[in-house]
């Protein structure tokens, strides 16, 4: 695993013109104050999922009509907050010794270039005073989240946020790619053993790439010569939303309400062009015309 502006007028997505206004579908935008640790969110939004119960306001005003959707997976596609976010916590605390928080956790990843969770960890492990090597932090986090000893460790608790059915649907209308921070070895585990992973064209992970994220080479890859704005990208993270940035290409965050320093987390993401703050992957469907 690895903003808007103040109020965009006009944006090209595909062959339509959308125009943003201020009016964000109901849920796709909740600024309440924070909520506190991770431990103490709720309700529980990775559960699998269609689209939302429409409500009076929940249409969004401003419809786009991309060709390309391209998802992150972790945090998008995948709950991973018992796979990557548990690893990363139980490797720093094997490795430096000392007791750390979802909050710690969540203010590392907030820092460009720590989609990568063994540079993360590599840092952080350091700077608690344990100098700790990018190869030391991916061993030690390998170890917890492949397993020992013909015992799976952290892997076995993979879980999709989304269903087959809304997979398909989007694979009706658009060509559906994905651009990941997970190794191929990572990504394969899941997906091999998932058959409608067929419907998405091509997947870009780190050893695809020479650049990682938040560099934008993955994107160009999946583009090629066709236009930026054709496409949107989905991710959970700042690197992918500095990547979708550099590319040019239009860019939804998913940010569950409740999620540590929600705020200031969503304030990043507008300030790095993002379209709209979805709480799930699904919301997007709130954004897209017709089917």
């Amino acid at each position: 695993m690895r903003g808007i502006g103040e109020k965009p007028r006009g944006l090209t997505v595909g062959l339509s013109t959308a125009t943003l206004v201020c009016s964000i579908p109901q849920g796709h935008e909740q600024l309440g104050p924070d909520r506190g640790p991770e431990e103490r969110r709720a309700p529980d939004i990775f559960a699998e999922t269609m689209t939302p119960k429409p409500t009076k306001s929940s249409k969004a005003t401003a419809r786009l009509n991309p060709q390309i959707l391209i998802f992150d997976i972790d945090g998008v596609l995948i709950d991973v907050r018992q796979t990557y976010w548990r690893t990363g916590l139980e490797t720093v605390r094997q490795l430096s010794g000392k007791k750390v928080t979802y909050a710690q956790l969540w203010a590392w990843k907030s820092k460009p270039g720590y989609n990568d969770d063994w540079r993360m960890t590599a840092d952080w492990v350091t700077s608690l005073g344990r100098p700790t090597t990018y190869d030391q932090a991916r061993a030690a986090f390998e170890k917890l989240y492949w397993g020992t000893n013909g015992k799976l460790g952290n892997v076995r608790n993979e879980k999709f946020m989304i269903t087959p059915r809304q997979v398909e649907r989007w694979a009706r209308r658009y060509e559906l790619n994905l651009f990941t921070g997970r190794t191929r070895r990572e990504y394969a585990y899941t997906f091999d053993r998932w058959p409608h992973a067929s419907h998405f064209r091509r997947v870009v992970t780190m050893d695809d790439v020479k650049n990682g994220k938040p560099h934008p080479e993955g994107l160009l890859k999946i583009l090629g010569k066709r236009d930026p704005r054709s496409a949107i990208y989905l991710g959970d993270n700042i690197d992918d939303a500095l990547a979708a940035r550099d590319a040019g290409v239009p860019f939804m965050a998913i940010l569950p309400p409740g999620t540590h320093d929600y705020r200031k987390r969503a304030t990043r993401f507008r300030e790095l062009g993002a379209l709209a703050l979805l709480p799930r992957a699904t919301d997007l469907n709130a954004w897209l015309g017709p089917e």
